[in-house]
């Protein structure tokens, strides 16, 4: 069983790719989060452009 836990813990064969699956969350998080800023700044200018329509 100590050989087992150890050669499990010595093993990198996986690790690349749970690396790259870190790096994909990462960035897909940063995604999500810029697209709602962005979101929230055309919001913002629709909601001017559709005040100024409606006052002229």
């Amino acid at each position: 069983m100590k050989k087992l836990l150890g050669r499990l813990w010595n093993e990198e064969e996986g690790q690349d790719l749970t690396e790259y699956g870190l790096v994909l969350v990462l960035i897909a998080l940063a995604a999500i989060a810029s697209m709602q800023t962005l979101a929230n700044a055309i919001n913002g200018v629709f909601s001017t452009a559709a005040a100024n329509l409606s006052t002229s």
